[in-house]
């Protein structure tokens, strides 16, 4: 410890834990069993009730899980709960497109033979992940979860940070970590501005259940008014992420079934035979919201309390855990050294780690979203020969392949698969 007198302070100050995590979606879960497993003490504050959604039955709501992400699963023990209930990706097609006329014939292919990790991904159901998640909190043995009950104060000091919750219990740590999505109360009474704007866009999602077998290949297709994605379940269904202008969108929200399914059908064409709805639909407002920053005076963020993305690469929970891996190695090294781990040396380094490469990756997709979400000839026709130049090369699909998998630059253990 550089700072004699602080090392006093911290020796005689009892916390409640190391870390309080603000936020019990997936995020705040990960990064919890991937501390108390390495020792620390960690108590997940979750404002919603968590049998609520542990018990949901199929509603479609999935997520594309990168390689290194399914590493990171299987580095905390979650991956062998939800492995059999895993759709593995065995290629992603891109492709521009219009209602009614099928791919432009420009497009790209992703196929795992060429990435030599085995598949290109996974899609995994939400109700699956939580609940794995759920159930492992409740028996690790240095993790307490509190559900129903929000942060709603903090206090940063000297040798920690104090929390009040909405029972009126007030809990203490060295750190607390933000990760209570893109409206952070956390982030908010840090201080930590944000950054951001709306795409005008709306995302439409269900399932699909269809006639013909999908061979686990994602498809996205860029319409004029914004992506749709078919992601593969397991058996004959697909989720659906459709992003459509806002008007669009509420027009096609107030349609029955059938007549949404008469709308979509074009656009989604007939390569899969007949389809159907398999479940709820939903839909969300699409926007870009980045923090200022990811650290504060005895705070760190994490997920979409950091960087709150556009789904059209299905990257918005793989960001999520590359910060929970960075954290997650930060804190862990910083204790085995005998480090105050909420220290700001400390947590810059977190914060070095990481908010570079999701700031340039949440710029990119925003990038790309503009680039294909509208009909200019001129346009369509230099992005449709660009994606035909990165089809012809292999070593630059490769590099997209990798970038997508989560496998390139410095990666933490736990994107290994590598427990800390």
């Amino acid at each position: 410890m550089d700072n004699p007198a602080q090392g006093a302070i911290l020796a005689g100050m009892k916390q409640d834990a190391d870390v309080i995590i603000a936020g019990g979606g997936l995020n705040g879960p990960a990064l919890g069993l991937a501390l108390g497993q390495a020792g620390l003490r960690v108590t997940v504050v979750d404002a919603q009730p968590p049998r609520a959604r542990a018990d949901a039955g199929f509603d479609g709501r999935a997520y594309a899980l990168a390689i290194a992400s399914q590493r990171l699963l299987a580095a905390i023990g979650v991956w062998p709960v939800v492995a059999d209930n895993a759709q593995a990706l065995t290629a992603v097609k891109a492709a521009d497109g219009r209602a009614g006329e099928g791919p432009a014939p420009f497009f790209l292919h992703f196929d795992a033979a060429e990435l030599d990790q085995g598949p290109v991904g996974y899609m995994l159901e939400d109700r699956f992940l939580y609940r794995a998640f759920l159930a492992a909190m409740e028996a690790a043995p240095n993790l307490t979860h509190i559900g129903a009950t929000a942060i709603v104060a903090q206090t940063p000091g000297v040798a920690g940070v104090t929390v009040t919750l909405s029972d009126g219990r007030q809990l203490s740590a060295r750190v607390l970590v933000g990760a209570d999505g893109r409206r952070s109360g956390v982030a908010e009474r840090a201080g930590i501005g944000r950054t951001g704007w709306g795409y005008g866009q709306t995302a439409l999602v269900c399932a699909i259940d269809h006639e013909l077998p999908h061979g686990g290949i994602a498809h996205q297709f860029f319409m004029p008014s914004g992506p749709l994605a078919i992601l593969p379940l397991p058996g004959n269904r697909c989720s659906i992420v459709w992003s459509e202008t806002d008007a669009n969108a509420a027009t096609i929200s107030a349609l029955s079934d059938e007549d949404f399914l008469a709308v979509l059908r074009p656009r989604f064409g007939d390569f899969l035979g007949e389809i159907r709805l398999a479940g709820p639909r939903f839909s969300y407002p699409l926007n870009l919201t980045l923090a200022n920053a990811y650290t504060a005076p005895r705070v760190a963020l994490i997920g979409d309390a950091a960087h709150g993305v556009h789904p059209i690469a299905g990257q918005g929970l793989n960001l999520g855990l590359r910060d929970v891996a960075a954290l997650a190695e930060v804190l862990v090294e910083a204790t085995r050294r005998g480090e105050d781990i909420g220290a700001a040396d400390v947590l810059d380094r977190y914060q070095g780690w990481r908010r570079f490469d999701s700031t340039a990756l949440a710029l990119g997709m925003d990038g790309v979203n503009r680039l294909f979400s509208n009909d200019n000839p001129l346009l369509r026709a230099g992005r449709d020969i660009g994606m035909g130049l990165v089809q012809s090369i292999p070593a630059l699909r490769q590099r997209f392949m990798r970038q997508a998998a989560g496998l390139s630059g410095p990666l933490p253990r736990l994107l290994q698969g590598r427990a800390l």
